[in-house]
């Protein structure tokens, strides 16, 4: 099922997300969603306080051409971050059409819960390890904005602002 992603400004994208207890049929129904979500939205990589859900949890796929390889981590906890840094332009469905340089560890090794209830751990490069630390931010609360300077930042809140009223409009029409 497809779920509304939230747009910022939204006082649920600056929450600090709660851990998953367990692995449920629950968790299992929104982990389903959220990649349907992602896939249909199109994006890389959602977390669940996106979709207005505030547990710790994300899904994404990086591979844009070829065999998707969907990830749902549960309980994400990034345990090593590389020194070498990498920049990547990133978006996000919470900000849509707008996109800055941001930088980031190059490597960083993660690991997680998965939806068998087994932990996992694995070492990210390139997109994947942008996109997991992108996630992860959401799950602390935290916007790829919030790493822009605050006139950037402002400039952008602001369009999100009028988007919403622009969308708030035609829902009423």
């Amino acid at each position: 099922m497809l779920r509304p992603i939230l747009i910022h400004p939204d006082p649920r994208l600056k929450k600090l997300c709660d851990p998953v207890a367990e692995v449920t049929d629950e968790i299992r129904r929104l982990a389903d969603d959220m990649l349907e979500t992602m896939y249909d939205a199109p994006g890389v990589g959602l977390a669940a306080p996106q979709v207005g859900v505030t547990k710790r949890m994300l899904v994404m796929d990086c591979i844009k051409d070829g065999t998707p390889e969907p990830m749902v981590l549960i309980n994400p906890e990034i345990t090593w971050g590389s020194e070498d840094l990498n920049v990547y332009e990133e978006g996000c469905l919470s900000i849509p059409d707008q996109y800055a340089e941001v930088k980031r560890p190059a490597l960083v090794s993660v690991r997680w819960t998965g939806l068998d209830g087994k932990a996992d751990e694995r070492t990210f490069e390139g997109l994947w390890a942008t996109c997991v630390q992108h996630e992860i931010d959401h799950l602390n609360g935290k916007l790829f904005i919030d790493y822009l300077g605050p006139l950037k930042r402002q400039m952008i809140t602001r369009k999100m602002e009028k988007l919403k009223r622009e969308r708030a409009r035609s829902v009423d029409v």
